[in-house]
């Protein structure tokens, strides 16, 4: 493994990082919030660290899947620490660990938070907030791939460490050109969210924050109650339709973008999706009807509606306390937050083709169990599942169980109530943001114990990255044979194994 590819591109990725930071300094100068400062030392901090490693290290001319995993972990790692120094600097969260969760929080999109007051920010945070969500939701290396050279040698391997699900659609025969397709339809998507928040009557600074959080499906929001707090049904269907179309493949999107709708038609994995989802809704706003938990058909259809697919796309919104809802509709949530998004989208969770795949699986198993002779064949979409993807997705639900189990064990081992630190494990993992308890839609991590929240962190991250990229770099054979860096102020001399 080469180390010096891995410290230049990580230097260039910091590089990036540290100039959208203008960004959020501009918005802070233009609402005179008093934060601008903390912006340009955090850009100061980020351009000389990643300036060392990008200068410094001599990359060499490929990058293999190994350090594609870790240009992937370690990016995000580095990323999550450049996003909390503003918090940080500021003060707004004097913890260094709790300003690392809430910019984690942001990048990886699960938009779990400690924050009691987001208000209290001001909007040059509340935009960064924010911005780290879009910029999590459909991938920092991704975006990299798009826009820096640097970053395209070697592409292929980046994309699959960093994109979501068990398959990768390649929609040009260049990676930059499909990581530039990628961010052209979730741009596209976003400035259409905006505008129509615009006429909803939201103000220009809410509709910019929220169409990044929904397009990300974080759920970060520039206000405490949350998308509740502007009580207004034409914000809540808006918003509700960008989280369907977040959760959904962006492959599928841009077909229909380019006349290939049929695509939508034959992928039983959105069948499956909006099946799930509105087969969900439609129970939810029965039962909580019938609780009398709302007083009409139309008010039960609305927030039902709301949580439903806050929690199916893991994007984590809220409109109403559903910690209060029946316990029949917390379990629909619960097992929402396990399904999560499509393949190929922002959102998180297990992703519903593993599960479709997975039902399928166990269905053709029983099968063969009452006619042993049978010949069933595993097929999606017509057609036939390699053997090899069928395998990863067992492989990986195991690894998804085990390491859910173990986390619960060491959060609830910090004396949090089972309901609690199971949740809260579950709400990072999947990357949702609230869970139930102490951390239900109207509460926060706040009182976390702060090694319970090193452990939520880990959650967030190996969850956003589908745990394998992470997995891979706690391996010590993984790390045999890794060459050190060549440093530009040696590159004559020969490095010992390198």
């Amino acid at each position: 493994m080469k180390l010096g590819t891995i410290g230049a591109n990580l230097g260039w990725l910091l590089i990036f990082l540290s100039i959208t930071l203008i960004v959020p300094l501009g918005v802070s100068l233009y609402y005179n919030d008093g934060n601008w400062s903390y912006f340009l030392k955090a850009a100061i901090v980020g351009l000389t660290i990643g300036g060392f490693l990008a200068f410094a290290c001599i990359p060499e001319q490929d990058i293999g899947h190994r350090e594609g995993f870790a240009i992937v972990g370690f990016g995000w790692i580095l990323s999550a620490f450049l996003g909390a120094l503003p918090y940080y600097f500021s003060s707004a969260i004097p913890s260094f660990i709790d300003a690392y969760f809430e910019s984690m929080s942001g990048f990886t999109t699960t938009g779990s938070t400690i924050l009691n007051e987001v208000e209290s920010l001001g909007q040059g945070l509340l935009f960064w907030r924010a911005l780290t969500h879009w910029l999590g939701g459909m991938g920092i290396i991704v975006l990299s791939l798009a826009i820096l050279p640097i970053l395209g040698i070697g592409g292929m391997q980046l994309f699959q460490a960093e994109m979501p699900g068990p398959t990768k659609d390649r929609l040009a025969p260049r990676i930059q050109d499909t990581a530039r397709i990628l961010w052209g339809v979730y741009l596209f998507f976003t400035v259409s969210e905006v505008a129509l928040l615009l006429l909803a009557g939201m103000d220009l600074f809410n509709a910019v924050c929220h169409a990044f959080a929904t397009m990300a499906t974080g759920g970060f929001s520039t206000i405490t109650a949350s998308v509740g707090g502007f009580n207004s049904p034409w914000v809540d269907y808006i918003i509700v339709f960008f989280m369907i179309l977040a959760g959904m493949n962006f492959a599928l999107h841009y077909r229909l973008l380019t006349g290939r709708g049929k695509d939508l038609l034959e992928s039983s994995e959105l069948k499956f999706y909006l099946t799930v989802g509105f087969g969900g809704t439609i129970l939810l706003t029965l039962i909580n009807l019938h609780h009398d938990t709302y007083k009409s058909l139309a008010e039960s259809f609305r927030f039902s509606l709301f949580q439903a697919w806050s929690i199916l796309t893991t994007t984590g919104f809220g409109t109403a306390d559903f910690d209060q809802w029946a316990p029949v509709c917390q379990f629909i949530l619960v097992a929402f937050m396990f399904l999560g998004g499509m393949a190929g989208s922002t959102g998180g969770g297990i992703k519903n083709v593993r599960i479709l795949l997975f039902l399928k699986f166990t269905s053709v198993h029983i099968k063969k169990l009452i006619h042993p002779r049978v010949v069933e064949t595993l097929k999606l979409d017509g057609k036939k599942v390699p053997a090899d993807v069928m395998q990863s997705i067992l492989a990986y639900l195991s690894l998804y169980l085990t390491f859910l189990v173990l986390a619960i064990f060491v959060v609830t081992s910090q004396g949090l109530d089972l309901v609690t630190g199971a949740t809260s494990v579950i709400a990072t993992l999947n990357n949702i943001g609230p869970g139930l308890g102490g951390v239900g839609p109207v509460r926060n991590f706040a009182d976390i114990p702060a090694v319970s929240k090193i452990v939520l962190i880990l959650c967030m991250v190996a969850g956003r990255l589908e745990l394998y990229t992470i997995a891979v770099l706690l391996v010590p054979d993984y790390w045999k044979g890794s060459r050190r860096p060549i440093w530009r102020w040696k590159k004559n001399v020969q490095t010992p194994g390198g």
